[in-house]
């Protein structure tokens, strides 16, 4: 359940899925923290790309590699990352994270 659908930039995420690889084991929405995935006529589908923070959960928990994504960019990761380790956010943006 996502308790806040954080919106990103719009039309940046990186992510990619090869419906034609999917083979619909489901780990993908189980493990998306923000509801990017669901199961849709027993594959994968992508509900709505601007929710994801290209954290890579989708893609290292995939068995068949079905996903793409450039994890561990941009401001998610500034922001994992300071969830992590307590100091404070930067993603060398020139903004706030």
């Amino acid at each position: 359940m996502v308790v806040t659908q954080l919106r990103y930039l719009e039309k940046v995420a990186s992510l990619k899925l090869d419906v034609e690889l999917c083979v619909g084991c489901g780990l993908c929405p189980q493990v998306c923290p923000h509801g990017v995935l669901v199961m849709t006529e027993g594959k994968a589908a992508i509900v709505d790309l601007d929710l994801c923070m290209e954290c890579g959960a989708c893609a290292k928990n995939c068995p068949v590699a079905a996903f793409q994504v450039k994890a561990g960019v941009g401001c998610a990761s500034a922001i994992i990352h300071s969830w992590l380790t307590g100091e404070e956010p930067s993603c060398d943006c020139a903004g706030s994270c």
